[in-house]
């Protein structure tokens, strides 16, 4: 049987692979800061750390405080400014955009957008006992 290349365009495989390099392609920093994204097992909730950055005008995230860029790799030594916890994608999503108590913290549709994949991500490994790696 022949595939045609539609079907090869949904291969799985193929799936993955433009998944990977569209994650490789340059984006603009939120001035509005940014969200490490981890799971509480035990409380079966995904969480979103947001830490407070100034851009730089070379475009890096840097700490307000020292105006130092900050490092992609290794741990993160800040003070985050808020935790927001979530049972669900869609209830992590509500308490971070719909908090009309306090501003919201992502200034760009873009980062939205991201966000509110790396949630669902976090959701499926959580409710399938997965390992989730935020990308």
């Amino acid at each position: 049987m022949v595939q045609t290349q539609t079907s090869q365009q949904h291969h799985p495989q193929a799936l993955i692979d433009l998944d990977n390099k569209l994650s490789q392609r340059f984006i603009e920093l939120d001035p509005g800061g940014y969200f490490l994204i981890y799971l509480e097992r035990d409380s079966g909730l995904i969480c979103a750390k947001h830490f407070t950055n100034v851009i730089n005008d070379k475009g890096l995230a840097c700490d307000p405080e020292t105006g130092e860029p900050l490092p992609c790799d290794g741990e993160v030594q800040r003070q985050h400014s808020q935790v927001y916890t979530g049972r669900t994608a869609k209830e992590l999503c509500i308490a971070i955009f719909e908090n009309r108590d306090r501003p919201c913290p992502v200034t760009m549709l873009d980062h939205a957008a991201y966000l509110g994949r790396e949630f669902v991500r976090a959701e499926f490994a959580l409710l399938s006992a997965q390992d989730y790696i935020q990308d």
